[in-house]
């Protein structure tokens, strides 16, 4: 019912910008949670940012504290992920995820919160 289409990504240097979008269908999308994950080759699929239905609280990883900025604007469907200050360590393949089912029990940076995925916008830092 619901669909998530990532763009934004690309190749950058290191210490270069980039901002991903997630394009979400369906009205309900202001009320959903939104996450986005990372998978790099030969490593699992890692959380990355997240943001509540309002856009008033936002979860960040460690790694890309201070970094990395989620946002959303509900009047469009999308949200936002701003990549600044890229490191090689941050290639990897970025995803899109909706929580429609406001799964409160499971924690945000659990990919098993989320029961829709976009398909996946590759990032590549070059040293």
């Amino acid at each position: 019912q619901v669909q998530l289409v990532e763009s934004g990504g690309g190749l950058v240097q290191a210490g270069g910008s980039l901002r991903l979008s997630c394009a979400a269908s369906g009205r309900t999308f202001s009320r959903y949670t939104m996450g986005w994950f990372r998978q790099a080759p030969g490593k699992e699929r890692e959380f990355v940012a997240a943001i509540n239905w309002s856009g008033g609280t936002t979860y960040y990883a460690d790694s890309v504290k201070g970094r990395f900025a989620i946002s959303r604007d509900n009047a469009k469907n999308t949200v936002y992920l701003q990549m600044n200050s890229l490191k090689p360590e941050d290639t990897a393949v970025y995803y899109c995820a909706a929580d429609s089912l406001m799964n409160t029990i499971v924690v945000v940076t659990a990919p098993s919160r989320y029961n829709y995925w976009g398909q996946g916008t590759q990032v590549t830092v070059s040293s």
